[in-house]
């Protein structure tokens, strides 16, 4: 197993990428609903409405067609409503136009930012919450990050006729760690996380290393998966939010099998993507 790209070499002819966060582990959840959405209450002094706040960040980043959007897009979103519908937010404008336009969205592009735009008050804040929010995320004990029933099962399966890339948006470290900690590294030959640029780079530096599009699937629970496999011309496999267990139960019933057949394209991918769209109500 690598973690570079440039390391990394194609063994099989079919492909299979994984995201990590609540495609894989069962971690999306607990990360938004106990540290992104309080540490951002926290941060603003939003505590008077407090419960409508963190239900709305949840809908916005788990249960609709947003899901998985990026940290600062997703404050940016969620500032925005509460700017209206609540109270003033200092400096919005500077955020919602930096998280709209920025190559990159990452703690590191914040400070870059900063030091371009030394009076925000708003960027300054974005950065101690995105830090909040990933000590938050550190402190959670490891009974509440645990992968989906069925995971390392399918990976195992996949791995027998497959290479098996983690193309994940999430932190290196914490992938690295839950992974290895339920034994799911064991299954995969390359991990690419944050680190490695985004999804839709890094399934294409993948096919340059001689896969056909049609032999490769991204296994993903967000639309920015699915966007991510689109750009690339490559298949999409949806684990579905609330109904996990059984998305990876179908993966290795009849997912795989109709990817390595070439039964994968027109009617099941169809299919699949319809349902993915109808889960998130998109």
């Amino acid at each position: 197993m690598t973690r570079k790209l440039t390391d990394y070499q194609k063994q099989k002819d079919f492909l299979v990428c994984v995201d990590s966060d609540g495609c894989a582990m069962d971690t999306m959840d607990v990360k938004h609903i106990k540290c992104f959405g309080p540490c951002m209450v926290t941060e603003w002094g939003l505590e008077k409405w407090r419960d409508e706040i963190l239900t709305r960040w949840n809908e916005i980043n788990l249960y609709t067609m947003t899901r998985g959007i990026n940290r600062f897009r997703g404050l940016a979103k969620a500032l925005q409503e509460i700017n209206e519908k609540y109270t003033a937010i200092e400096d919005l404008e500077t955020l919602v136009k930096w998280a709209a336009e920025s190559p990159e969205l990452s703690n590191d592009a914040v400070k870059r930012a900063m030091e371009q735009n030394p009076g925000s008050v708003i960027l300054k804040k974005a950065l101690s919450w995105s830090l909040a929010v990933n000590e938050s995320i550190n402190a959670l004990p490891e009974s509440e990050k645990l992968p989906f029933e069925g995971v390392k099962e399918a990976l195992a399966h996949a791995k027998q006729y497959a290479d098996v890339a983690i193309v994940s948006s999430a932190n290196l470290g914490a992938v690295l760690d839950e992974w290895e900690l339920y034994g799911l590294l064991e299954h995969t030959d390359i991990v690419l996380a944050q680190d490695a640029g985004s999804k839709a780079f890094c399934i294409g530096e993948l096919l340059k290393k001689g896969y056909a599009p049609d032999h490769v699937l991204m296994c993903g629970d967000a639309p920015g998966d699915l966007d991510a496999a689109r750009k690339n011309g490559v298949f999409y496999y949806p684990i579905l939010v609330k109904h996990e267990k059984e998305s990876w139960a179908e993966f290795m019933d009849e997912g795989l099998k109709h990817l390595t057949d070439g039964s994968y394209g027109g009617e099941y991918q169809e299919k699949k993507i319809a349902a993915f769209l109808n889960n998130l109500g998109g």
